[in-house]
């Protein structure tokens, strides 16, 4: 059985790592504060996020020392938001990370390269596509942390590693499938967040159920178009590690790139609703970042495009909707 790490200390790593309790003896946390860690052994839960887990301190190994967490890891699963990943890595080399099997629970692009955590760790690190997958939703954090039935996609090119993987989320409440399409549910995870943001600034602006629901239909469209161009292979677009996951992150409540679009559709600035918070919504800098990778390809991306002139250029949120919704079927 390979040993396992998880990196970072938000609501997903916090979910991960009480789904892990259910099926591994033991296992490494690493998270960057020592006020929280301490926190974590003296009193069995995150006093951050997720409150209501119980960690299980016999199973699972706390830890500010991310060196140690690398060394002593054969599968590290990432749960540190993609802004801050290449900041948290900056001390590693590909000597590191020889060997290592990476996971990314990672819904967003990293801003300092443009690249999504395959890309980036493969480049970066030399870490073989082989030894690399992704865990996609359709799923919240918080229902995970509720035990309520979630669904989880691993993706990698590798199987095996997508089975350990899916092997050791699955239980009671939480029901994995695998898929060889690892670049392409990258890429879907990360635009989700964009048209997220697009669904609560709509929302924020007093738009109806109606037209969301157009929106997200045409969002799922652009995803298609997008992942088509830039990894075409056969897929479709309309399972799970898509359109679902498209559709919990564009509808719940619990969705923190919904709320951060909320927000400034009802006049937030972008600074405003980001300290309001206090969480990282990835859609924020997945938008410039899909937008700058788009120069490259030249994919009609016109609720991505929306976004970002909301965001970036700072028009009008109640003007560049209503010219989106001029152009949508």
């Amino acid at each position: 059985m390979k040993s396992t790490g998880v990196i970072g200390g938000g609501s997903w790593a916090t979910a991960i790592v009480k789904i892990l309790s259910n099926n591994i003896d033991g296992f490494t946390w690493w998270m960057r504060d020592d006020n929280q860690r301490e926190h974590v052994v003296g009193h069995n839960h995150n006093p951050k996020y997720l409150q209501s887990v119980v960690i299980n301190n016999n199973i699972v190994t706390a830890t500010t020392d991310l060196k140690l967490t690398i060394e002593e890891s054969d599968i590290l699963i990432i749960a540190t938001p993609s802004a801050f990943i290449d900041e948290t890595l900056t001390q590693f080399s590909k000597e590191d990370f020889e060997g290592k099997y990476i996971v990314s629970a990672v819904k967003g692009i990293i801003p300092q390269t443009n690249e999504i955590p395959a890309d980036y760790f493969h480049n970066k690190f030399d870490v073989p596509f082989e030894n690399i997958g992704i865990i996609s939703g359709p799923c919240h954090a918080e229902e995970v942390a509720l035990e309520k039935l979630s669904y989880l996609t691993i993706a990698s090119p590798n199987k095996l590693l997508a089975d350990q993987v899916a092997n050791n989320l699955s239980c009671r409440y939480i029901k994995c499938s695998v898929s060889d399409d690892l670049i392409g549910t990258e890429i879907s995870a990360v635009l989700k967040n964009v048209y997220a943001l697009a669904g609560g600034i709509c929302h924020g602006l007093g738009y109806g159920d109606n037209f969301q629901a157009v929106l997200m239909s045409n969002a799922i469209q652009e995803i298609s178009r997008f992942v088509d161009v830039v990894h075409p292979i056969h897929r479709d677009v309309k399972s799970s590690a898509y359109l679902g996951d498209l559709l919990v992150t564009g509808y719940s409540l619990y969705s923190r790139n919904r709320t951060f679009g909320n927000m400034i559709g009802k006049g937030y600035s972008v600074r405003a609703a980001q300290l309001e918070m206090n969480m990282v919504a990835e859609g924020y800098y997945a938008t410039k970042c899909i937008m700058e990778i788009n120069e490259k390809h030249q994919v009609e991306l016109p609720i991505t495009k929306a976004v970002y002139h909301i965001l970036y250029d700072k028009i009008s949120p109640s003007v560049e909707m209503k010219i989106l919704s001029d152009n949508l079927t």
